[in-house]
C-alpha cells in the first residue's frame, strides 16, 4: 500500500482546476451500453474507480478509443453478455460499487443484467433494494444467489413502462432505473427521483441520444420509452466534491487559492455552507477565489444564537460527501459546530485520528459530532494515520497539511480512488508532499 509523507504548516498559493466529476463519470460511462453507436466522453477523471469501470467495460466487449487526456470514445456494438456470469466478472464487478449501474442498460438492451455485491467505501450499509425494485416494477424477474452474493434481473422481450414511487431518493438507483426505462415500452414515471446535477447530466446525455425524458432537475421524471438510441458527445461537469475539498484545504492552511471553472450554477448550497463556517469565497466569473485567512474564520450561529448545525440531505441539500471536509475545517474555526451525518452510519469514525492530532471533537453517536474550534490558537500535531475511505482520506490529508511537523498517511489508494494526481497538484501549489 502507498503512503503520503506530508510536511505541514506551509501556506499554499496558486490556481487549481478541478477534475471531472467522479460520481457523474460512473453514471455516464455505464450509459454507453444503451446504444451500439459511438459515444465520446470528455473530461473523464483519471482516478482508480473510474479506470476500473473502463476496464470492466472493455472486458464486456465495449470498444475503447482514447482520443487524448480525459477523452475516450466508446462503442458497445459487440457486447459479450456471457462475461457477466464468469468468475472473472464476479471478482472484477465486486471491487467497485459503481458497477451496479451497468445492470439497467444491459437489462433494457439485452434482457439480462447481473452484478456481484459491489464494493466501495466502508461507510455503512448501502442498500441495493431501490435498484432492483425499480427493475421488477418494469417487468424484470429478480434472482439472488445467496452463497455468491450474486444479483440478477432478466426479462423476455422489452421492459414495460410503469409508475413508481422510490422508497429513497437514491442517486445510483435513479440512474439505473432511468437507463432501463429509456428503452422500455410505454411511459415510465419515477417519483422521489434523485435530482443531483450529475443525474441531470445523465438525463441530458440520454436525451441527446434520442431518449424522451422530461422533468429533468425535479424529483418527478417522466420517461417515454424509445426502441433505440444513437451516439453522442458529452462533457462531464467539474467535481463539486473536489471543489469543496479545495475550499476546505485553502481555509485550513490559510492559503490564497483560486479554483478555476467550477460551474457555479451546479454547486447548490456548497458555497453557502462554507460561508456559514466563516470562510470567504469570492465569485470571479466562473472561478472561486479564496483569500488567505490569516485572521482565521468565525462560525456563524443560527438566528436564535444556538450552535451551528451542518447536516447532509439529498439534493438540493448538502452532499454527505463533504461533511468530512466540513468537520476537519471546523477544528480550526472560531466557534463550535454540530456535524450531523444522517445518511451513513460509519462516516464519522475517522474523528479519533483528528482527536489524536489535538482536535477538540466530541463524538456523540455514529451520526453526530460536536467540533470545538481552536481558532488557530493551537496547531494540530503531526501523526501517522491510515485512510479509511475516500472522503475521510482527503480530510486527513487536509489536517496533515495544516499540522505542525511531518505526518504520514497510509492506504492512500483510498484517496486515489477519488482524487486525480492529488500529490502532484498540491506540490504545484507549494505543498511538501511525497508519495512513498
Amino acid at each position: 500500500m502507498g503512503t503520503f509523507k506530508i510536511e505541514g504548516g506551509i501556506q499554499l498559493k496558486g490556481d487549481v482546476t478541478p477534475q471531472g466529476a467522479k460520481n457523474e463519470a460512473l453514471q455516464i460511462l455505464c450509459a454507453v451500453l444503451v446504444t451500439p453507436e459511438k459515444v465520446t466522453i470528455n473530461n473523464i477523471p483519471d482516478i482508480i474507480d473510474v479506470n476500473k469501470l473502463i476496464t470492466l467495460l472493455g472486458n464486456l466487449g465495449v470498444k475503447i478509443q482514447k482520443n487524448g487526456p480525459g477523452s475516450i470514445t466508446f462503442q458497445a456494438d459487440e457486447v459479450n453478455v456471457g462475461y457477466l456470469e464468469t468468475e472473472a466478472f464476479k471478482k472484477e464487478g465486486g471491487s467497485l460499487r459503481g458497477s451496479i449501474m451497468i445492470v439497467g442498460p444491459l437489462l433494457a438492451r439485452f434482457g439480462k443484467g447481473y452484478i456481484p455485491k459491489p464494493g466501495g467505501d466502508k461507510i455503512g450499509r448501502r442498500r441495493l433494494d431501490t435498484h432492483f425494485e425499480g427493475f421488477i416494477n418494469l417487468g424484470a424477474k429478480f434472482r439472488y444467489e445467496r452463497e455468491d452474493h450474486f444479483y440478477g434481473v432478466e426479462t423476455k422481450g422489452r421492459l414495460k413502462g410503469t409508475s413508481m414511487l422510490l422508497d429513497e431518493a437514491s442517486v445510483t438507483g435513479t440512474a439505473n432505473i432511468v437507463m432501463a426505462a429509456v428503452l422500455a415500452e410505454g411511459i415510465t414515471t419515477v417519483y422521489n427521483a434523485a435530482c443531483e446535477p450529475y443525474l441531470q447530466q445523465l438525463c441530458k446525455m440520454l436525451n441527446s441520444m434520442g431518449a424522451k425524458i422530461t422533468g429533468v432537475s425535479s424529483n418527478l421524471l417522466t420517461i417515454e420509452g424509445v426502441e433505440k438510441l444513437g451516439g453522442c458527445e458529452h462533457r462531464i461537469l467539474p467535481d463539486m466534491i473536489e471543489i469543496g475539498s479545495w475550499i476546505g484545504l485553502a481555509a485550513m492552511t490559510r492559503s490564497e487559492i483560486t479554483i478555476k471553472n467550477v460551474s457555479w450554477e451546479n454547486l447548490g448550497v456548497i458555497p453557502s455552507v462554507f460561508r456559514k463556517l466563516g470562510i470567504t469565497l469570492e465569485k470571479k466569473g466562473d472561478d472561486i477565489y479564496i483569500p488567505a485567512h490569516t485572521k482565521g474564520y468565525t462560525v456563524k450561529t443560527d438566528i436564535d444564537g444556538s450552535i451551528l448545525t451542518i447536516a447532509d440531505a439529498p439534493w438540493p441539500g448538502f452532499t454527505p460527501d463533504l461533511l468530512s471536509i466540513v468537520l476537519v475545517v471546523a477544528t480550526q474555526a472560531n466557534g463550535d459546530v454540530l456535524i450531523h451525518q444522517k445518511m451513513f452510519e460509519s462516516r464519522l469514525f475517522f474523528v479519533d485520528k483528528l482527536i489524536d492530532m489535538g482536535a477538540k471533537i466530541m463524538l456523540c453517536d455514529p451520526h453526530r459530532a460536536v467540533v470545538m474550534g481552536h481558532n488557530f490558537q493551537s496547531q494540530l500535531k503531526a501523526t501517522t494515520m491510515s485512510s479509511p475511505d475516500i472522503r475521510a482520506g482527503i480530510s486527513l490529508l487536509i489536517a496533515a497539511l495544516s499540522a505542525k511537523g511531518t505526518s504520514t498517511i497510509q492506504n492512500i489508494e483510498q484517496i486515489d480512488r477519488g482524487y486525480e494526481r492529488i500529490d502532484e497538484r498540491l506540490r504545484a501549489l507549494g505543498a511538501n508532499i511525497v508519495r512513498l
